[in-house]
């Protein structure tokens, strides 16, 4: 069983910076594969960035490329979701997402409300 807990949500100018947390308990943080997915208010779910635990090859979704940047702390068990020129269409429900034998699991969610 993996437990996932996001953190770092809050509201923010547009123009602004925030960093998401997120830390994933369990024996075996190697082998996982860990991705950000967000639900913006009244749309479905979609994928924000992924890594995998050795801090490998990112991928990142078009709408926040160049402006995102995902990273990984093994020694905390921890990624890190590092979002700067927020925008409004930015805001969302953000969740962590764990892949790891071929199970997923998920984090409550943190809401990121970009405004003015």
């Amino acid at each position: 069983e993996v437990q996932v807990a996001e953190s770092g949500g809050g509201m923010v100018q547009p123009g602004g910076s925030l960093r998401l947390s997120c830390q994933a308990s369990g024996d075996a943080f190697s082998g996982y594969h860990m991705a950000w997915i967000r639900q913006p208010p009244g749309k479905e779910r979609e994928f924000v960035a992924a890594i995998p635990w050795d801090g490998g090859v990112t991928l990142y979704s078009d709408s926040v490329k160049g402006r995102f940047t995902i990273s990984t702390d093994n020694v905390k068990n921890t990624v890190y979701l590092q979002m700067n020129s927020l925008k409004p269409e930015d805001t969302a429900v953000y969740y962590c997402n764990v892949y790891y034998l071929r199970t997923e699991y998920w984090g409550q969610g943190t809401q990121v409300t970009v405004s003015s």
